[in-house]
């Protein structure tokens, strides 16, 4: 894990020093979480929402890099006992994408995306728990998708981020499976211009 984090750094690196033209954005949208695995029974959906900045940096004529700084609410609706419990994880996610754009403003994105938990609450009847111990603090993902950006530089995505990584700290929990993230995301954003090198 720690040669692949390295290699993407060093990526970004050679990107930003050829670059001629850096772009920079903001975005936010609908997220779609839920949890999967061994140890997870009863999940479903919670609607929530992600927010935060990107930039593009062309690498050819129609590929990219596309970093991002996005916080993300996730977790999902958990029915435990009779009764459904909203577990609520938020992180800080940086995807790291490569980015291919067609002629016509669609495009397609896939790469990596390091997640770093903030927060872990477990919500019921009225009450709250902080769970955050519970969970491990490096989440890893794969990103895929596609989005469409108009002449007005807006743009329109959507996405999938599945979970690679265990996300039960099992020094702290009885769990003897796993816990993965799975978040489906709908977005708006916007490119406010570039920066010429």
């Amino acid at each position: 894990m720690k040669k692949s984090m390295l290699l993407l750094m060093a990526a970004i690196s050679i990107s930003l020093t050829q670059a001629q033209n850096i772009s920079f954005g903001a975005k936010a949208g609908l997220n779609i979480a839920s949890l999967s695995g061994s140890d997870v029974s009863g999940a479903t959906s919670r609607v929530s929402f992600h927010i935060g900045g990107l930039a593009q940096i062309p690498l050819t004529g129609m590929l990219s890099l596309q970093p991002e700084l996005v916080y993300s609410s996730q977790g999902a609706k958990i029915n435990a006992n009779g009764s459904q419990e909203t577990l609520s994880l938020g992180y800080l996610n940086l995807p790291i994408l490569l980015k291919y754009s067609t002629s016509v403003g669609v495009y397609f994105e896939s790469g990596l995306q390091f997640g770093l938990d903030l927060s872990g609450k477990v919500s019921a009847n009225g009450t709250s728990t902080d769970v955050k111990k519970d969970v491990n603090s490096l989440d890893v993902s794969w990103p895929i998708g596609a989005g469409y950006l108009t002449s007005m530089n807006l743009g329109f995505d959507a996405r999938y981020n599945l979970g690679l990584t265990n996300d039960e700290n099992k020094s702290n929990t009885q769990g003897t499976g796993t816990i993965k993230n799975g978040v489906f995301q709908i977005g708006v954003f916007y490119i406010f211009g570039s920066t010429k090198k």
